[in-house]
């Protein structure tokens, strides 16, 4: 098990997402250890099935390879994906079986027609390489511009999770005028190329800083998602596996800023959390709790 400083528990409400009450104050977010140095661009982490290796990924413009690291930091193994270019990787997930997926769908300029998420083979520290052994290709329903205009620039994704057989997309708003509202996508787990099927439109608040969603993770028990932002996580409850539209979204103020691109459940009260390395700040990862 990995071994890092608990934080105090904060206890979280539900509450509509059309009219969230103030955001929650969290504890202070203190990092728990400096990622290693050459990864700059860390986008997104997970956790091996034992939990003594957090798995992650760098984005487009690095290396199509798995790192997996100690619980303190130390960098256990580069794990190339033989198979696979690293056109633009957003994140990094496991299933309740342990299998690593690569979400290649990245989009920023909202043009992108080779969205795809990456089964992999990867199960140890171990391995020396890892290929892809199933490819979901996918499309979003509802776009028919490449790119489309500037105000409805709604299908980047950085962030997913993995629920009963089915991939779960959360995106990020790129448009001008951006008022936090986000898309909700469903894509079967499956090789193939699919239509993602619009299950949601949800609104988060704040700026971009507050509310540009950059990774997600599902408890164990898949009743709670969280989505992370630079400053902000938000708690989502209430959903259905075919409809997002009615969650609940809590707001948590993670009482800090810098440009967080990773999160995931180390255990159902506790989130890991990881940032690009800047010039004055990031490159860490950091721990917060979370009770429901």
């Amino acid at each position: 098990m990995l071994r890092l400083l608990m934080l105090p528990t904060l206890f979280l409400l539900s509450c509509n997402p059309k009219a969230q009450n103030s955001p929650v104050k969290g504890d202070d977010l203190n990092p728990q250890f400096s990622l290693p140095k050459k990864l700059k661009e860390v986008s997104g982490i997970t956790l091996s099935k034992d939990k003594k290796t957090m798995w992650v990924i760098e984005d487009r413009g690095n290396k199509n390879a798995i790192y997996g690291l100690s619980d303190k930091g130390e960098m256990l193994a580069k794990v190339p994906v033989e198979n696979a270019e690293n056109t633009d990787w957003e994140d990094i997930i496991s299933d309740a079986q342990g299998n690593i997926y690569i979400g290649d769908f990245g989009n920023n300029d909202n043009n992108r027609r080779d969205l795809a998420i990456l089964k992999t083979d990867l199960k140890d520290a171990a391995q020396k390489t890892t290929k892809v052994v199933q490819t979901t290709k996918f499309h979003y329903e509802g776009q028919t511009e490449f790119p489309p205009k500037k105000s409805n620039l709604l299908y980047d994704c950085e962030a997913f999770v993995e629920m009963d057989g089915n991939f779960y997309l959360f995106t990020k708003n790129r448009s001008k005028g951006f008022d936090g509202t986000f898309l909700v996508f469903k894509v079967p787990n499956k090789e193939g190329d699919f239509e993602a099927k619009l299950i949601g439109k949800l609104k988060l608040q704040g700026g971009y800083n507050d509310a540009a969603i950059t990774s997600a993770t599902i408890n164990s028990t898949k009743d709670k998602i969280v989505l992370l932002t630079h400053k902000n996580v938000h708690v989502l409850t209430g959903f259905t596996p075919d409809d997002f539209n009615a969650a609940k979204i809590q707001k948590i103020s993670l009482n800090h800023n810098s440009q967080k691109e990773a999160i995931v459940f180390q255990d159902d009260k506790t989130l890991i959390i990881a940032d690009e390395k800047g010039k004055n700040e990031g490159g860490n990862v950091y721990q917060f709790s979370v009770q429901p």
